[in-house]
């Protein structure tokens, strides 16, 4: 069973760069054909797709994002990550991974997320 877990630090100063990590365990994220993506919940609001990495490497992100966006992988941990730049308080979510069979968020199957991972955007 796939499993994802995120990692990354839960207070980020405005202006600072978010890092989060998704570890994935039993599965490569180099197999098949999936989307290992970032999605995120804003206090009170909708899910919010925020990017995407493929099994071949093949990198995709929110227009919404892309500028503040960057997403990487490290196939030797089965790993992919999360740069967020610039951030603001209206970045403060819960920040999840999950593995999607597309770009579309209801494409991600609720049995392939991690638990998620709350971020406070503050001074």
């Amino acid at each position: 069973q796939v499993q994802l877990q995120e990692s990354g630090p839960g207070l980020v100063a405005p202006s600072q760069t978010l890092p989060l990590t998704c570890t994935v365990s039993g599965g490569s994220i180099t197999s098949n054909v999936y989307y290992w993506s970032w999605v995120r919940q804003p206090p009170g609001k909708e899910l919010e797709w925020m990017g995407a990495i493929t099994a071949d490497g093949s990198i995709y992100y929110s227009p919404a994002l892309k500028s503040r966006t960057s997403i990487s992988r490290d196939t030797s941990k089965n790993q992919f990550t999360l740069q967020l730049n610039s951030v603001t308080p209206e970045d403060t979510a819960v920040y999840y991974c999950a593995r999607c069979v597309a770009l579309q968020l209801e494409t991600c199957s609720r049995d392939y997320w991690g638990r998620g991972t709350q971020v406070t955007v503050s001074s």
